[in-house]
């Protein structure tokens, strides 16, 4: 089996096809703080991509409830304990975080999904370690919603302290989903067919169902479960990325490229999508002012979900504060420290980009801060806080700004002639 460098694992890994790479991916920033699962990012998808026949279990973007909700249910747990029972202690990571953009998490030591596969199935054909869930777990999206976590062995029973930070005894968070459009997909590398293919201009994954037979070889292989077989037509499907809006070409577009519908239905303003450059080595080529390449590679609190897969998947996620650790080690990988620490306690540069989720729907390739005011002066977790009022400005594809926006929300006093108006 041939190799391929993964940048999350910090080391090559087994892969079935030579590396190929696109000149630029699509990818994806969810801040998990803000998410209050209004589910506008799931509808959206739903009421312009899956509402035919054959397609009602189908949701390719889907807001879950994390520990206990799943769609399909217990996804992410079930592919863990595969891993697990073919390599019994070894899903280990090694080393320390780093700032370079080879291995920033340190090295993976374990066995992704492609290499255990090899080490535990047969016939040759079985290229990756998976399931496929059955009908009842396509059944409940939003099954555990709000279903919160108490003590440890005690069932029916909240945690009776308070709460507050840095970790939360009774606690639950929101996880929006996507497909993650891997550098390396399992979708792709189980697929006898050959019917799925990442595009080499921004490297989304598509399925093509003229040449699909519908083994569901592609469902079973996908960790995150994110492709999904439709019994009428008995071929698979998955989430497109919504590509005639990213390429510029969806009528409502004008031309310029355009985030997705989940992203652009946001009403908690957790998303931020675009379009990175790639090096020739598979890696994020350097960008600096490029909004997602920041919040993955300079102020490091964007992380991948699940990296130890080994899918190299371009989704990543701010994760929640109040979240007991190992939890979210296990989830995200050994990032986990410094991203909260980074986003907890903000740079003055930082704090300006986060302005930038959903000010727009258009792509953003670039962005600029001017510097402004001193609006506040105090301290935060023992460590001195100074909050400017920048002002940050967004460009797309062309170079023309799309927007400006401030650190500080203006405050808007309705007339007292107007008080009581609606």
């Amino acid at each position: 089996m041939p190799t391929v460098k993964n940048w999350q694992l910090g080391r090559e890994m087994s892969y079935p096809y030579d590396a190929r790479y696109p000149s630029r991916q699509f990818a994806f920033v969810f801040n998990i703080n803000r998410c209050i699962a209004c589910q506008s990012c799931t509808m959206a998808c739903k009421s312009t991509w899956t509402f035919s026949k054959g397609q009602e279990h189908m949701w390719w973007a889907n807001v879950e409830t994390k520990p206990y909700g799943g769609y399909p249910t217990w996804w992410d747990v079930r592919i863990l304990e595969q891993l697990e029972e073919a390599n019994p202690g070894g899903q280990v990571w090694s080393g320390k975080p780093t700032d370079g953009r080879f291995g920033p998490y340190g090295t993976f030591d374990g066995q992704t999904v492609f290499e255990a596969a090899a080490r535990t199935l047969s016939p040759d054909s079985a290229r990756v370690l998976g399931y496929l869930p059955t009908d009842e777990e396509w059944n409940s999206p939003n099954i555990y919603e709000d279903n919160p976590v108490g003590k440890r062995g005690v069932r029916n029973k909240l945690d009776e302290t308070g709460e507050q930070l840095p970790v939360h005894n009774t606690w639950f968070f929101y996880l929006a989903r996507i497909c993650n459009h891997c550098s390396y997909p399992a979708c792709l590398a189980a697929c006898p067919r050959k019917a799925i293919y990442k595009r080499p201009e921004d490297g989304i994954v598509l399925l093509d169902q003229a040449e699909c037979r519908g083994y569901r070889k592609c469902v079973e292989a996908c960790p995150y479960k994110k492709t999904m077989y439709r019994g009428n037509t008995r071929t698979s499907e998955k989430c497109i990325a919504c590509y005639p809006r990213v390429e510029g070409t969806d009528p409502e577009s004008g031309g310029e490229p355009m985030e997705t519908r989940c992203m652009a239905a946001c009403i908690g303003q957790i998303r931020m999508q675009g379009l990175v450059k790639i090096a020739e080595d598979g890696t994020w080529a350097e960008d600096r002012y490029n909004p997602l390449y920041f919040l993955v590679h300079v102020a490091k609190v964007a992380l991948p979900l699940y990296p130890q897969f080994g899918t190299q998947p371009n989704g990543y996620y701010i994760p929640p504060r109040w979240v007991p650790r190992p939890y979210l080690r296990q989830m995200f990988g050994p990032g986990v420290d410094r991203a909260i620490e980074n986003y907890a306690s903000p740079s003055r540069e930082l704090l300006a980009v986060l302005q930038l989720f959903r000010r727009s729907n258009r792509i953003i390739y670039r962005y600029e801060v001017n510097e402004g005011p001193k609006i506040y002066d105090g301290a935060l977790h023992g460590r001195k806080v100074e909050i400017y009022n920048d002002t940050v400005i967004a460009f797309g594809k062309d170079g023309r700004e799309l927007f400006r926006t401030t650190v500080e929300e203006p405050v808007y006093v309705r007339p007292n002639t107007h008080a009581d108006s609606i």
